[in-house]
């Protein structure tokens, strides 16, 4: 899996695919140096032993984060993309690549359910 974007909407791309392929190297791969992952109103997952323990966390509950099309609102090196699944603040870094800053999810729906 790649290692970031060029966009923040091919970042959203990465991200889900990391999730649903249940990738957490890759996942972690993707966030920024200090970048945070909650899940609703859990606890704050930072760094990438933390964050892949809240994914892993979340697959082991039988859920993931399949985002959908976000909007994306973009101002310099920071855009924020909010959807139907989670709010990201996503920043640009200097070698152009695009990490998550912080990733805000929400994992109450079952992918059963999103299909119904």
């Amino acid at each position: 899996m790649s290692e970031g974007a060029a966009t923040p909407e091919e970042l959203e791309t990465l991200f889900e695919d990391a999730f649903v392929v249940r990738d957490a190297a890759g996942l972690c791969a993707l966030f920024g140096a200090g970048g945070v992952l909650v899940r609703g109103e859990g606890p704050e997952a930072r760094g990438p032993g933390q964050i892949a323990a809240a994914a892993e966390a979340i697959w082991r509950d039988g859920r993931t984060y399949v985002g959908g099309s976000p909007r994306v609102l973009q101002a310099g090196e920071l855009g924020l993309l909010t959807g139907r699944a989670g709010i990201h603040v996503v920043r640009r870094d200097p070698d152009g690549t695009w990490r998550m800053a912080i990733a805000l999810l929400d994992t109450t729906t079952r992918p059963a359910e999103e299909a119904g």
